[in-house]
C-alpha cells in the first residue's frame, strides 16, 4: 500500500504572506529613517564630546531634572535611558506579541529559525567576551552581555546608505531576529542587572499594570486613561530596582493583537505600534544615542589604552566574530536537522551578510554597558568605544558581502513586485498561496 508522500519542508527563508510582508515593509521604512537620525545623533555626540566644548556636553548629560521627593531627580542621560527607551521596548513588546499571535511566526516551523539565530547570536558573543576577560580583574566580566544585542535601526540605516535591496524573506528574517534579540536583552537586563530588588514597589506596579490590561482588553484607546497608568507602572518598576525599560515590554504584552470580532483589519496592538513606532524610532532612540554615544577619547585614557583593554577587545570580538558565528552557526544547525532548503534565490553568502549585519550593536549594547560598569566609569568609556568600533567593523564587512550580491537582490525584488493582473497583490505571493 502506497502511503502519502511526506510533505516537503518549508524553506527557511520563505517570503511569507503578502499582508505580513507589506506590514513589515512599512515598519522597516520607519526604522530606516530612525536609523539615519540615530547615526546623526551618535556622530554629533562624538564630535561634541571630543571638541573644545566637551565640558558643555558633559554638563548637559549630567543636568538633573525631576521631583526629588519621588526619587526621580534624574540626569538627562538617565531619563533617556530609563524613560525614552521604555517607549522603544514598549514597541518591541507590541511587535513581538503580534508576530507570535497573528504574524507568520505563529507557525512554529517559521519561528524556529529566527529564534534559534537570535539565541546563537547572543550565546556566542557572550562566550567570546568571557573567554577574553576571564582573567581580568576589576569587574570586567560583568560586561558579558554588552556584545549580545543587535540594533535593527542602525542595521537598516547601513542598508539604506549602501543602497542594498534585500529580498522580502531576508528583510523579514532580519527584523524578526532583532525583535527576539530585544526580548532576550530585556530578560538579561531584568535578571542579571538588577542590583537590589524592592518587593513592595514591584507588587504595587501590578495594580496599574492590571488596570492598563483590563482597559486595553476592552479596547479602550483613550490616552487620558492609559498614559497615567503606564507612567505609574513605569515609576513603580523604576522604584523597585528593576530597570524601568522592563515596564515598557510588560505594557506592550498587555495589548491585545486580534480584534474582538475576529474580522480582518488592524487590531489594537497594530494601531498602537503605528502610533508609537515613529516616536520611538524618530525621537526616543536618537536622543538616547546622543546622550550615550558621546565618549571622550581623552576621558577614556587615550585611544591606545582603550583598544588594549580586554573589555574593548571582548566587545569588538563579540560583535564581529561572535555574532557572525552565532547567527550563521544556528542557521546552519536548523537547516542541517530540518533538511529544509534555504529558499529561492537565497545562498549561504546571504546568511553570512545578515550575520555580519547582526553584529551592529548600538542602542541596547550602550544601555547594558552603562548598567554593567556604571555611567562615566573608565570601563564604561572603553565599552562605548568597543561598541562603536565593533559596530563599524561589522557594518563594513556586511557591506562588502551584501553589495557583492546586490545585483542578484535587485532581480529578486523586481520579480516580487510584478503584478500582472493589477489586483494589488504581486503575482509571486498569489502563487505561494496556491501552493500551500
Amino acid at each position: 500500500m502506497t502511503g502519502t508522500p511526506p510533505r516537503p519542508a518549508r524553506p527557511l527563508f520563505s517570503r511569507g504572506s503578502w499582508p505580513e510582508v507589506s506590514r513589515i515593509g512599512d515598519i522597516l521604512r520607519t526604522e530606516t529613517v530612525g536609523g539615519a537620525l540615530l547615526l546623526g545623533a551618535a556622530v554629533l555626540a562624538l564630535v561634541w564630546a571630543n571638541s573644545p566644548w566637551s565640558a558643555a556636553y558633559q554638563d548637559l548629560v549630567a543636568f538633573k531634572v525631576g521631583p526629588h521627593a519621588l526619587h526621580l531627580d534624574l540626569t538627562l542621560a538617565q531619563w533617556a535611558a530609563d524613560g525614552l527607551l521604555a517607549i522603544f521596548f514598549f514597541v518591541a513588546g507590541l511587535e513581538l506579541k503580534r508576530e507570535f499571535v497573528a504574524g507568520d511566526l505563529r507557525d512554529p516551523r517559521r519561528a524556529v529559525m529566527p529564534v534559534a539565530a537570535a539565541l546563537g547570536g547572543m550565546v556566542a558573543p557572550a562566550l567570546i567576551y568571557v573567554a577574553i576577560n576571564a582573567g581580568t580583574a576589576g569587574g570586567a566580566l560583568s560586561g558579558w552581555a554588552v556584545p549580545t544585542a543587535t540594533d535593527i535601526a542602525f542595521a537598516l540605516a547601513v542598508l539604506a546608505v549602501i543602497s542594498t535591496h534585500l529580498p522580502s524573506a531576508l528583510r523579514t528574517f532580519l527584523l524578526t531576529l532583532a525583535v527576539v534579540d530585544d526580548l532576550l536583552a530585556i530578560l538579561i537586563i531584568a535578571v542579571f542587572y538588577t542590583s537590589s530588588l524592592q518587593v513592595l514597589p514591584l507588587l504595587a506596579a501590578l495594580v496599574p499594570l492590571g488596570l492598563f490590561a483590563v482597559l486595553v482588553q476592552r479596547r479602550v484607546r483613550s490616552p487620558w486613561l492609559l498614559l497615567p497608568l503606564a507612567a505609574l507602572t513605569w515609576g513603580l518598576v523604576h522604584a523597585s530596582g528593576i530597570h524601568a525599560t522592563v515596564a515598557g515590554v510588560l505594557l506592550g504584552f498587555m495589548v491585545p493583537v486580534l480584534r474582538r470580532d475576529h474580522r480582518s483589519g488592524p487590531g489594537l496592538a497594530e494601531r498602537f505600534e503605528h502610533r508609537w513606532r515613529p516616536l520611538s524610532a524618530g525621537f526616543a532612540v536618537p536622543v538616547f544615542a546622543f546622550f550615550a554615544a558621546g565618549v571622550s577619547v581623552a576621558g577614556a585614557g587615550g585611544i591606545g589604552a582603550a583598544l588594549r583593554d580586554p573589555v574593548t577587545i571582548g566587545i569588538v570580538a563579540g560583535l564581529v566574530v561572535g555574532k557572525t558565528v552565532g547567527v550563521l552557526g544556528a542557521t546552519w544547525l536548523v537547516q542541517r536537522f530540518s533538511r529544509a532548503s534555504l529558499g529561492d534565490g537565497v545562498s549561504w553568502w546571504d546568511v553570512l551578510g545578515l550575520s555580519l549585519l547582526a553584529g551592529i550593536g548600538f542602542t541596547v549594547s550602550l544601555l547594558i554597558g552603562e548598567l554593567a560598569f556604571g555611567v562615566g566609569s573608565e570601563k564604561d568609556e572603553h565599552a562605548r568605544l568597543g561598541i562603536l568600533a565593533g559596530s563599524l567593523i561589522a557594518a563594513v564587512l556586511a557591506t562588502l558581502v551584501l553589495r557583492a550580491r546586490n545585483r542578484h537582490y535587485r532581480l529578486i525584488c523586481a520579480a516580487e513586485e510584478v503584478d500582472a493582473d493589477a489586483d494589488g497583490v504581486p503575482d509571486v505571493y498569489e502563487r505561494d498561496m496556491e501552493e500551500r
